[in-house]
Formats: structure tokens, sequence, C-alpha cells
């Protein structure tokens, strides 16, 4: 039961997750257990460093991070379109679907930014120190009084030029469907006068879309977790789209609908990726378009 009316909800549960999909053998899963608890255990020492350091050297350590665990769990990283903050220095309000545990590492793969994250984020072990470290702005969903100083915190943020990101549905949606995007946090957007950028994450197998890494539903971290380790070829997209200019919206529904839109329209007319993309020693495919490509916390 949520505790406020106004508390995002999903219809997707249990049901939702497609265990059919290709597994690796328990010995592989068990090998990336062991290179995920590892590169987990490095994080104490990368955490501390992230937080005394600054700038480009700060995101390059981060970054790095938080692919080398994406790999480590099997889970390669395809990068379609532009970073999320294209100007150093400008604010950018960065707006994504929320689908798993894995939506946080995918993104600050990319390029470390601000997010916005349900609060219970902060007490996983040592990935929760290390999502703190990228200077992550928690939200207890069960206050409501305490929005407005989030917002006016985020607001602040992108005004000294921080990319912030929020996952618009305010929970997880399995992957094949999705919520609507809640406004309130776009206030902090029209506030302080900066670019949305759309983001659609997408999870595939074999090159179609897979619902086997959602975390929704009864599901605990856990057994996330394990399906996530089992699944074979598991590919997160993150398709960055271009961005949505201040003044194109009113009001924060009229920009949360904007932003959607446009992150609809890109998932169904993208570009097809290519058959066999490019893969850097770092399991990064990065592939750009000249035009749109396809498709963290937010109340309403």
């Amino acid at each position: 039961m949520s505790a406020h009316a106004w508390m995002p909800t999903s219809p997707c549960g249990d049901g939702c997750v497609d265990l059919s999909t290709p597994s690796v053998g328990p010995l592989r899963a068990a090998w990336r257990a062991c290179a995920a608890l590892t590169v987990l255990l490095c994080g104490a020492l990368v955490a501390p460093a992230a937080l005394v350091t600054r700038g480009a050297v700060r995101e390059a350590l981060l970054r790095r991070w938080f692919r080398v665990l994406l790999g480590a769990f099997g889970v390669r990283l395809r990068s379609v379109g532009p970073v999320f903050q294209a100007t150093p220095g400008r604010g950018v309000l960065v707006v994504s679907n929320h689908v798993s545990w894995l939506d946080e590492l995918a993104i600050d793969a990319v390029q470390p930014i601000r997010l916005v994250a349900k609060r219970d984020i902060r007490d996983w072990p040592v990935l929760g120190r290390l999502i703190t470290a990228a200077r992550t702005v928690y939200l207890d969903r069960e206050r409501l009084s305490r929005l407005p100083g989030t917002v006016a915190e985020l607001a602040a943020a992108l005004r000294d030029g921080a990319a912030v990101g929020i996952h618009a549905e305010g929970t997880t949606w399995c992957g094949v469907a999705s919520g609507r995007y809640r406004p309130a946090l776009f206030q902090a957007a029209l506030d302080a006068g900066v670019p949305v950028r759309p983001v659609v994450l997408r999870y595939v197998q074999g090159g179609a879309a897979t619902t086997r890494p959602a975390f929704i539903g009864s599901d605990t971290l856990v057994d996330s977790v394990r399906r996530v380790l089992r699944a074979r070829d598991l590919v997160v997209e993150v398709h960055v789209l271009p961005e949505i200019a201040p003044g194109r919206a009113a009001t924060r529904r009229a920009l949360a609908a904007l932003t959607q839109h446009e992150s609809e329209r890109a998932t169904f007319t993208t570009t097809p990726l290519p058959t066999h993309p490019r893969e850097s020693n770092t399991r990064v495919d990065r592939v750009e378009h000249p035009g749109p490509p396809s498709s963290t916390f937010a109340a309403s």
C-alpha cells in the first residue's frame, strides 16, 4: 500500500519477468558473482577517492568503475547518441525511464551525473556509497513535505551547471511497458531555465527487448541480481535523445508530457543498431546518430 495517494505505482509484477530467455550455466554465473563482488569491494577504495577528486578526473574514475561493474555482472553497455551534458558547465535535467537496479550503473557508466533516487539505495552495501559519491540526491517518497525542498535543491544544482538525472515514472516498470512521466521534479528545470535531456533505457537479449533484469513486484534485490547473473548476452542500451530547449513548455505538466512524447516517438522510429557494433575493451559500444535515436524518481 502506498503511503500517499501521489506515490506512483506500477501494475508490473512477477508475471512480467520472462525467464525463458537464454541463460549461462551455474559455473559462469558463480564466476560473475565473484567478479562483481570483487569490483564492489574495490569500490570501497574508489568511493573516498571520488569524494576528494574533482572535474574530469573524478568523472573518469567513476565512469570507469561503473563500466567495469556492469561487465562483471555480464552486462554489455551500448550507448546511442551524445553524452548527457554536451556543454560542460551548463545545467541539464536528464530524464529517463526506470526498469532495474542496473539503470543507475548504466547511466553513470555513460557519464556520471547527479541522480535522484529513493532513499533505500543509500543503504545498499558498498554500491550505496559509490552512488552517494556520485552526488546522488535521495528522495523520501513517504514524506511529501520534503518534496519542495528537493525541487529547490535540484534547481540550485542545475543553476550551478550540474547534470541531474531523474527516473520520470517514479517507480520501476518491466521494460516493455512504461508509466506516465510524473511532473513534480520537472519544475526544477523550469526554475533553473535549463534544457531537458530525454534518455531511454532498454534491455536486450539476442536483439529483442527482455524483461529479465526488471526489478518489480515482490522482487528482492537478490532475486533480480540472480536473474542478471544467469542472463546470456544481456545488453543495456542507453539511448540519448536531443535536448528539449528551455521555453518549449510553460508548465511542469506540459514539460513532462513533451518529454514522454519525445521518448516514445524515438522508441518507435529509431534507426536500427548495426548487427555487429564495434566493442571496446571496456565492453562499451557507442553508436552515434545524426538524427533522433531510440528509448530517478519523480512525483506527480
